[in-house]
């Protein structure tokens, strides 16, 4: 069985456009949660959202390349080429050699949209554009970079709601492990427009705490209300140890553990069985103990039952005696399809600077949280070996990663 490790990280989000940018929003506990005034004219519950803009890609490709692309798969393409350049493979590389990808996408709703908008009103399919199909597929972001960076390995779509992110990286851990391939490109993208949030915000799941927005987000705590929606994309380049060694990559971390399972049980509220399951194979495969763990990056979105139990889920696993524990959606917000992989990446940048994020917003703990050690702030000088990263999704489907830090 081949190691895996990680030599190449991408990300663009609400509290960073790249790397560097994430990493110092990380440390201080900069939000990047506002209000949008627009989805309230439209009849929305919660104006509250992640705020991000598109990034501008004309120069960087084709028009033609770029009339594809849904807006997830632009943000996954800044997020991938960050981590193509930091893994060191150029253009020539990616001919020469058989790279995949697998990403995590379960929607494309703004594309499907626009698309029925301008069939409604122009009667005319033809008007719908060359590239509407290719932007409203779910595989848009795998379909599109696939062709854009010429990659000629695996390439599939992962679509697992809010676990789609993590299972990409478990997958893609998988896939290099067994021998099939050497190089993968794995993350997560997640679109933020408004079309693909309706249907949320009518399940009553996003808090309401429009006067604060930046407070708005509080996993764990007390007095918390519902999730705020968020989006953006990240990205991993996942290869074999032999792989990186020959070539001489930079080997910023080891994927040693993944875990997964299905609830079996409700579509929408998580149970306690699920994650603990989930969690008890990534040790097991990973083959170490629960007090082995530095640090969890809890799956915590700040809804009232889905806290609760992964609380205690991680309880139940690690006993009274756990790593500290934080929900860096307490600043991100819940990036979804994305979340996974970005949680991954914030994780990792909190091992190479020795420090634990915060968990903003957690001022009074309940029956369940109380019992594990929340990052209420910043912990700094804090040494990270292993971490392990919870996702979970509607459905019931859940997905755990523990990465090590290579010394």
């Amino acid at each position: 069985m081949n190691r895996v490790v990680i030599t190449g990280m991408g990300i663009y989000s609400t509290i960073g456009k790249n790397v560097e940018e994430v990493r110092q929003s990380l440390y201080i506990g900069r939000s990047g949660i506002g209000f949008d005034p627009y989805r309230k004219e439209l009849g929305f519950r919660s104006g509250l959202t992640g705020i991000l803009e598109m990034p501008n890609l004309k120069g960087e490709i084709t028009r033609r390349q770029r009339v594809g692309m849904a807006e997830e798969a632009d943000y996954a393409y800044v997020a991938t080429a960050e981590a193509l350049k930091q893994a060191k493979i150029d253009n020539d590389f990616l001919d020469k050699n058989d790279i995949g990808i697998l990403y995590g996408n379960d929607s494309s709703g703004k594309a499907v949209c626009e698309a029925y908008d301008v069939l409604k009103d122009k009667k005319d399919t033809a008007l719908l554009g060359s590239g509407a199909i290719f932007q409203s597929m779910n595989s848009t972001i795998t379909m599109n970079l696939s062709t854009i960076f010429r990659l000629k390995g695996i390439n599939l779509t992962i679509s697992a709601a809010c676990a789609s992110g993590s299972h990409s990286i478990g997958m893609g851990y998988y896939f290099i492990k067994s021998g099939l391939q050497d190089i993968i490109i794995c993350g997560g993208g997640q679109e933020i427009n408004f079309h693909s949030m309706g249907s949320f915000d009518g399940l009553s799941a996003f808090s309401i705490r429009e006067s604060e927005p930046q407070k708005a987000s509080r996993p764990f705590d007390r007095d918390r209300d519902g999730l705020v929606p968020s989006g953006g994309a990240a990205t991993v380049v996942l290869e074999s140890y032999e792989s990186a060694i020959r070539r001489g990559a930079p080997i910023l971390a080891e994927v040693i553990g993944y875990g997964f399972s299905s609830n079996g049980d409700h579509i929408s509220v998580p149970n306690v069985e699920g994650p603990a399951k989930s969690l008890e194979m990534a040790l097991k495969d990973a083959n170490v103990k629960s007090s082995d763990i530095d640090y969890i990056n809890a799956h915590a979105t700040a809804t009232p039952v889905g806290d609760l139990n992964e609380a205690q889920a991680i309880t139940k696993v690690f006993g009274l005696k756990t790593p500290y524990v934080s929900s860096t959606k307490s600043m991100t917000g819940h990036e979804m399809w994305m979340g996974g992989a970005s949680e991954v990446i914030y994780s990792m940048l909190m091992m190479q600077d020795s420090f634990v994020a915060p968990n903003i917003n957690f001022e009074n703990p309940d029956e369940f949280s109380a019992k594990l050690n929340i990052a209420a702030k910043t912990i700094k000088n804090h040494k990270i070996d292993m971490f392990l990263s919870n996702s979970f999704g509607f459905g019931g489907t859940n997905s755990t990663l523990i990465v090590k830090k290579i010394k």
